[in-house]
């Protein structure tokens, strides 16, 4: 049986993120996994996301990449502090306060691309990540993601 993605823990009401959401039918279908400390997204654009460089992928397809696996990997990591298992209790959803995003180098088309993200602070509702962006061996982007976890009366 295959590993359920952070994702696939989303309330139904929270499923529909064009990024992330397993319920939206011309999304993405991001898909995150602990990976020791970190957590791990691997994705391969398609070519319709390619940017103004050709064969290079669209700046803000990159945003929106650490965009939604930061915020899975806030919900993760927030049950996982509150010793919580997935199959007992939905994920919260957090969403995005702040993101920064800095572009190292042309980040190619065609091949798979690794997202890696690592708690930098967990407050009450407040969660800081730092995320990588790689293309094989090539760091492409780093970012700061400030995510703030919704009320629980919206999760439930």
């Amino acid at each position: 049986m295959e590993e359920k993605a952070f994702q696939d823990y989303y309330p139904d009401e929270y499923a529909h993120c064009f990024g992330c959401g397993r319920l939206n039918k011309d999304g993405l279908h991001l898909k995150s996994y602990w990976d020791g400390e970190e957590s791990v997204c691997r994705y391969t654009p398609p070519s319709q996301f390619t940017g103004g460089v050709p064969h290079n992928l669209y700046g803000g397809m990159i945003a929106s990449l650490m965009d939604c696996h930061s915020a899975a990997t806030a919900s993760a990591a927030k049950q996982r502090e509150e010793g919580l298992s997935p199959e007992g209790k939905p994920l919260s959803r957090y969403v995005t306060a702040s993101l920064k995003v800095d572009f190292l180098k042309p980040t190619p088309m065609n091949t798979e691309l690794e997202l890696r993200a690592v708690i930098k602070e967990m407050k009450e509702r407040k969660t800081i990540i730092s995320v990588t962006l790689t293309a094989g061996e090539l760091v492409c982007a780093r970012g700061e993601v400030v995510l703030v976890q919704l009320p629980a009366s919206k999760v439930s």
